[in-house]
């Protein structure tokens, strides 16, 4: 028998009402069977244009509930990954909870999942089978690896394919150690394909009239990210130095206090950054007149560019450069929400949780002109809202367990 939902089969939670204008997928209902960060966060950018997203979950949650967090109540990558969706608990493994899916299925538009693809045919839900039901289905499958090879039933993360596929090599120096770049970079630029690769899909679904498969995986991700890497052209030898990285001038560079990232690649910015620095003899100099001559003398400008950068902090040669140089003080990711320009932007939103009560987080990650979307809402509890969505399997459940 599936495990009771976390709210009472006598007082379900209500489904939250979307306030607000439409967005661009309004009227769309999308199925979320994923766990973790790539297909969850892909189908909340869905949720953020206006797309109804049911999130189904095992009785056990999804694994990135259970993540360490500084958060009592609820993990804060759940919570972050999860906005705008509602909250049904199904044991696919049990034959009602399944054909509960399935009535879920006829009426969606779109279906996301991340198991591995041996996993969908032995529970009955491959796109082979879930089409017969609903022929219109757009249906998403974000693996690992992908659907066939060696590796394809692999299970994938994030930092094993920024591994695997040379991003750690490359972000560490060359002849040093290989460095991870933290933040799931590689989850995060595959749900922004699941959510690309899904509307693609529903408008093509508008001229033919049917649903297609479609195929994300992180090894893709990971590999369109360095695509100005992944170029080996005939007669070239094995290591040529693929690194885009502009050496030397552009990067962190420490000062009086804090730190200061600088771009100035082209020659306007590389003057301004002479002239403000009060070093306009750089900037006059013809071995330094380009990008590729600066790198190689690097060893010869960046000490006098730092001596000079000492004299103030971070956060006033920020000021001080303004629109000429573009730069940035370093700052923690706690500022960001209440600067400025994201405040102007619109990308922080209150929400109202169960469990958090009253919390800020980031939202509108697009901007539509006519189609803004409806107001976000919080990430749900395990199983919040599976009697709202499914009367008829609650009940079920009611008289069973009587």
């Amino acid at each position: 028998m599936s495990l009771a939902p976390s709210h009472d089969a006598g007082h379900p939670a209500p489904l939250p009402a979307r306030s607000g204008p439409a967005g661009p997928l309004s009227g769309l209902r999308v199925l979320d069977l994923s766990a973790y960060i790539a297909g969850p966060y892909g189908c909340s950018l869905l949720a953020d244009q206006g797309a109804e997203v049911i999130k189904i979950e095992p009785p056990t949650g999804d694994n990135l509930r259970k993540y360490p967090s500084t958060l009592e109540a609820e993990s804060r990558a759940f919570v972050g990954v999860n906005r705008s969706k509602l909250g049904v608990v199904l044991d696919l493994k049990n034959p009602r909870d399944l054909a509960a899916l399935m009535t879920l299925v006829a009426t969606a538009d779109v279906l996301v999942h991340n198991f591995r693809p041996s996993v969908p045919p032995r529970l009955g839900i491959a796109y082979e089978q879930l089409k017969e039901l609903n022929p219109r289905l757009i249906y998403c499958a974000v693996t690992g690896y992908g659907d066939t090879g060696p590796m394809r039933e692999k299970a994938g993360y994030d930092q094993v394919l920024q591994t695997m596929t040379g991003m750690c090599t490359l972000q560490g120096q060359r002849g040093g150690p290989p460095e991870i770049l933290y933040g799931s970079v590689v989850d995060y630029y595959a749900a922004s394909l699941v959510a690309a690769g899904v509307a693609s899909a529903l408008y093509e679904r508008e001229k033919s009239g049917v649903g297609q498969y479609v195929g994300v995986s992180l090894l893709r991700a990971a590999l369109t990210m360095q695509s100005a890497r992944m170029v080996w052209a005939e007669g070239e030898p094995k290591d040529v130095g693929r690194d885009m990285r502009s050496g030397g001038i552009t990067g962190l560079h420490p000062t009086r206090e804090g730190h200061l990232y600088i771009s100035a690649n082209t020659p306007h910015f590389w003057q301004a950054l002479c002239a403000k620095v009060g070093l306009p003899e750089l900037a006059a100099d013809e071995r330094y007149d380009s990008v590729r001559k600066r790198a190689q003398h690097a060893a010869e400008i960046v000490p006098r560019l730092r001596a000079a950068l000492a004299e103030r902090s971070a956060l006033e040669w920020e000021e001080r450069f303004g629109e000429d140089v573009p730069c940035a003080a370093a700052r923690t990711v706690e500022d960001m929400f209440d600067n400025p320009q994201v405040l102007a932007e619109d990308m922080v939103a209150q929400f109202s949780h169960p469990t958090l009560g009253t919390y800020r987080g980031f939202t509108r990650p697009v901007r539509f002109g006519r189609t803004p979307g409806p107001e976000p809402f919080a990430a749900p509890t395990l199983g919040q809202h599976t009697h709202a969505v499914l009367p008829a399997r609650a009940k079920g459940t009611d008289q069973a367990s009587g």
